[in-house]
């Protein structure tokens, strides 16, 4: 099932390099007073019942500044006088618990990685922290990940102990660094689009995967098992979201997550589905037939579709603003259901957000950043006006048309009852214009017809 889709995938890329990890950590420095301490907890193993845990996801922002991903552990930053000192507390070297739960490197094995100066045992966390904030007038910490590191420093800023008292040590004020480091990730390294495209690599075959498989009387958890299947054949690390296998009227229904209906005959099926690697997230949404041939209305509406998904692609572009591809995609949607007879009015009229038709039928944003987290960090209308794309930017663009019949607040054309379309794709911003990450993901007419199992 898998090999042939996968067998022409590129290279995985390495791990980060040493120098694209210190690199980060000195962005985030250069712009703070030496008298700052940085910690970046992680969050706890959650539990899913009794004593089996949830699949682990440890915070992006530790991930971005340390390149390490295991459980009970925390980051931190201070300034010794001379230069900025990066650390790590982890999971002790615990041989009855590696036989159980896998090998740890432990505080020297993670020191050998180079991303960080110092490394600690958990266990040695608290004392750490309390000797770090007795030298610090500013702390930077993202509160609610971990209620006992707030409680340490809560404690460390309000207590009047004699040493406080007679030195006037400690800390005093404290700051949520998640806006900071947001605008270091907003913009991609060539490293880390090499990690997104990679995923999105990984997960154009898994979909590929998917339309192949000759799909009528099969349920939509079959086509979620193929995708997500490819995910792990092809080396991600599963899934970056929930996956969306919607058959027929489950394609109306923008976040449709049950997947359990069955694929019948004349349905369009959408998946919104990808997966992450090395923590990057790729995130791909195709519409294609039940049996491998669009009915007539199906391929008026995909072809509107795939043409503002174009056209916006287009707008992603250095000096644009972010909503420049939304607004893009909004006017071609709109002259295509004009040109098809679904709205009666004129395009400046339809694309009005409180008496527009088209609201009816196109109800999201085209798309979102991208990267660590799979709806990423970063501000999109900073001091109110709309943020301008630089390169190294990466977005989703994601235009769909969606004709519930089950919806009472439309009357919905018959013709087009129950058809819902999606296209999505990955999109760097770059000098030269847009760079489609996923662009292995076929998604034209002919192709998809072409491609999809009778």
């Amino acid at each position: 099932m898998f090999a042939g889709v996968f067998n022409d995938l590129p290279p995985a890329p390495g791990a980060f390099s040493k120098s694209e990890v210190r690199a980060r950590q000195a962005r985030l420095t250069s712009g703070l007073s030496t008298d700052t301490l940085i910690l970046l907890p992680a969050p706890h193993e959650s539990t899913r019942s009794n004593d089996v845990h949830y699949r682990y996801r440890t915070s992006s922002d530790l991930v971005y500044l340390t390149d390490w991903h295991e459980p009970e552990s925390m980051g931190y930053a201070f300034h010794d006088g001379s230069s900025w000192v990066w650390g790590l507390c982890v999971q002790p070297k615990d041989t009855l618990k590696e036989i159980w739960e896998g090998r740890r490197l432990g505080a020297e094995g993670v020191l050998a990685l180079g991303m960080v100066d110092r490394t600690h045992s958990i266990h040695d966390r608290d004392d750490v922290v309390r000797d770090l904030l007795q030298n610090v007038s500013r702390v930077l910490l993202r509160q609610g990940i971990d209620t006992s590191l707030d409680e340490l420093v809560r404690v460390a800023m309000t207590e009047r102990s004699r040493p406080r008292q007679q030195l006037g040590t400690g800390p005093v004020a404290l700051e949520d660094p998640s806006a900071r480091i947001a605008e270091l990730r907003l913009r991609k390294s060539a490293e880390e689009v090499a990690m997104m495209r990679h995923a999105a690599e990984i997960s154009a075959r898994a979909h590929v995967a998917a339309m192949k498989l000759p799909s009528q009387g099969l349920n939509e958890r079959h086509l979620q098992a193929v995708v997500e299947g490819g995910f792990v054949y092809g080396g991600g690390d599963g899934w970056a979201y929930p996956s969306i296998v919607g058959s027929g009227v489950n394609a109306t229904i923008l976040h449709y997550t049950v997947n359990n209906q069955p694929c019948n005959l004349g349905d369009v099926v959408l998946i919104d589905a990808g997966t992450e690697y090395q923590g990057y997230a790729s995130d791909i949404t195709r519409s294609w037939p039940v049996g491998g041939r669009f009915s007539e209305a199906q391929r008026e509406l995909y072809t509107i579709v795939l043409d503002a998904q174009k056209a916006a692609i287009d707008a992603c572009r250095v000096g644009q603003p972010y909503n420049a591809p939304h607004e893009t995609a909004r006017r071609v949607l709109a002259e295509g259901l004009i040109s098809i007879g679904v709205i009666n009015q004129s395009v400046d009229e339809a694309l009005d957000l409180e008496t527009g038709e088209l609201r009816w039928w196109y109800m999201h944003n085209t798309g979102h950043w991208l990267g660590l987290d799979v709806h990423d960090v970063g501000i999109y209308r900073p001091k109110g006006e709309p943020r301008l794309l630089e390169a190294g930017m990466v977005l989703t663009v994601e235009p769909g048309l969606y004709f519930g019949a089950w919806r009472p607040d439309v009357s919905c054309p018959p013709k087009y009852a129950d058809i819902g379309i999606r296209i999505e794709d990955d999109v760097l911003v770059t000098e030269d214009g847009p760079v489609v990450l996923s662009d292995a993901c076929p998604k034209e007419l002919d192709e998809i017809e072409a491609i999809v199992g009778a």
